[in-house]
């Protein structure tokens, strides 16, 4: 029986690092894609906000690098090229994105560990600890209000698949892997992006 990992079209586990921890881009935005379907198994049209802004911020890196994908390849040297021309859309996409992202990985940690506590919660708990200091008193009320419709722990783990073994099993190795590269994102966008 498939689950929603095997379904994905690409899994953060399948994205390229190089040596220097350079990330591959068309493979990343491709995995980026597929995290944002985790929100449809929510299930929550309250999440339609989280997702459009993930997309959105998916097509800028995306339109860079298929204008220059030369100098594009990976994600550090997209950013780094862009920067010095001047431009910054991309750039300001790629930090918006790793940080849904970093929101992403954050709500699955806190839901592994934490086998007793309802999605709610820890999407709750993942939230101010990553996006609710970059949002205004505006984004605050709509993001809160999203966390508490999360479903049922166990309703969203059955929509992840049948196989509830395999199912944590991929959750862990899935969200290891994002964990990696959200880290090394932060870490270059930190020092890169500064001025965003």
């Amino acid at each position: 029986m498939s689950t929603f990992f095997d379904d994905m079209k690409r899994s953060f586990e399948a994205v390229p690092l190089d040596s220097d921890k350079k990330i591959s881009t068309p493979e990343f935005l491709e995995a980026s894609e597929s995290l944002v379907k985790l929100f449809d198994v929510i299930g929550n049209p309250a999440f339609g906000m989280v997702q459009n802004d993930l997309t959105g911020n998916i097509e800028k890196v995306r339109k860079r690098y298929l204008a220059k994908p030369d100098e594009s390849a990976k994600l550090q040297d997209l950013v780094t090229n862009e920067r010095a021309e001047g431009q910054k859309t991309a750039s300001e996409g790629l930090l918006w994105l790793n940080r849904g992202l970093q929101f992403t990985a954050q709500a699955m940690t806190e839901t592994i560990e934490n086998p007793s506590m309802e999605l709610p919660e820890s999407f709750t708990n993942a939230y101010k600890k990553t996006l609710s200091k970059h949002h205004n008193m505006l984004l605050k009320p709509v993001f809160k209000f999203a966390m508490k419709a999360c479903p049922y722990r166990k309703d969203f783990f059955e929509k992840l698949g049948a196989d509830q073994d395999k199912v944590n099993k991929q959750l862990e190795a899935w969200v290891a892997a994002l964990s990696n590269i959200v880290a090394i994102l932060l870490e270059f966008l930190a020092t890169t992006c500064k001025d965003l």
